[in-house]
């Protein structure tokens, strides 16, 4: 049995398989598997992956329609089992060190759930793509270190979640806190569980030796679009009405409105506010499906989080690194 397995959801990605898987056989760390979770990809995406056979321990889980990122991932999850569960993009180029380095990382603390790799851009690799997620008080998920230098980004440190799209995890706890939301289909499912994570306990790091490419929007197609804006800003209010205590939606009311004031203004200008706000009304529609977190025996833990989401505000303000 691997220690790790590298579980890559895949929807008609045949054009990033290659240097994605490429780039694993050159790893430094040899004892891992890989499960290609697909969401019934009509390209050639499996065939291009089944030549890589000889030189990477790798299994395909076939899907039979893109039921999204949630259930693909889940479905590579439960089919592992390696002790840590590394979740990676399909455009994504690994460095050598990748998951030697996370491994290292997250087997030092053994209260960390996950820990995610320094994500560069790949056509500017000396800019960040994502050094961490967080989520604050206004409703809002953002990536820390987007567009600046990745050399301001060299010393591990806690994150509110890791990005789903370079992580290693710590497989037990997933039956601990259940998995990832796949009523979400895409987008902040993984701020989502790293969120419920907190909740029981647990911390996620940021792990900066540990480096990827990523290409970025390899499956909805650009940085924003209806389908992106429309899901995102669903899933932030589902986020909310899961984890949220009773007493946060008194404390966090006028930040959210404020937040999606300020959302509505920024889609306005990019001519996608009805995307916006029919995202935000299709939330109310959903909540029905969701299964919330709250429990009164975590009461320190939610006040923990709180205090974390109002000090993102200052975060995603630029106030506080």
């Amino acid at each position: 049995m691997k220690k790790v397995t590298i579980v890559i959801p895949n929807y008609n990605g045949e054009k990033y398989i290659d240097e994605c898987f490429s780039a694993l056989t050159k790893q430094s760390y040899k004892d891992f598997d890989v499960i290609l979770a697909d969401n019934g990809s009509e390209d050639n995406s499996i065939s291009k992956a089944c030549q890589y056979k000889d030189k990477l321990d790798l299994k395909i889980k076939k899907l039979n329609c893109n039921y999204g990122f949630a259930k693909a991932v889940n479905e590579g999850i439960r089919q592992s089992q390696a002790e840590y569960v590394i979740l990676l993009n399909n455009d994504t180029h690994a460095g050598r060190h990748f998951v030697e380095n996370l491994l290292k990382a997250i087997e030092m603390e053994k209260d960390v759930f996950a820990a995610q790799a320094l994500m560069l851009q790949y056509n500017s690799p000396e800019l960040v793509d994502s050094a961490g997620d967080y989520f604050c008080g206004l409703g809002v998920a953002f990536s820390a270190g987007k567009d600046k230098k990745a050399s301001l980004y060299k010393k591990k440190k806690d994150i509110f979640s890791a990005c789903a799209g370079a992580a290693i995890y710590r497989r037990k706890i997933f039956e601990e806190i259940g998995y990832f939301e796949e009523e979400f289909f895409a987008y902040l499912e993984d701020v989502d569980i790293c969120y419920r994570a907190k909740l029981f306990g647990y911390r996620n790091i940021f792990v900066p030796d540990a480096k990827v490419l990523h290409v970025g929007s390899a499956s909805s197609g650009s940085r924003y679009n209806e389908f992106k804006v429309s899901l995102a800003a669903r899933n932030s209010m589902l986020l909310m009405y899961k984890n949220f205590a009773p007493w946060q939606w008194a404390v966090n009311f006028i930040p959210v409105l404020a937040g999606i004031t300020i959302k509505a203004v920024f889609f306005t200008k990019k001519k996608l506010l009805k995307a916006y706000l029919g995202g935000i009304v299709s939330s109310f529609k959903k909540m029905g499906c969701m299964e919330k977190t709250h429990s009164d025996s975590r009461r320190l833990e939610y006040k923990k989080v709180e205090k974390e989401l109002l000090f993102n505000i200052l975060v995603r303000s630029g106030i506080k690194e």
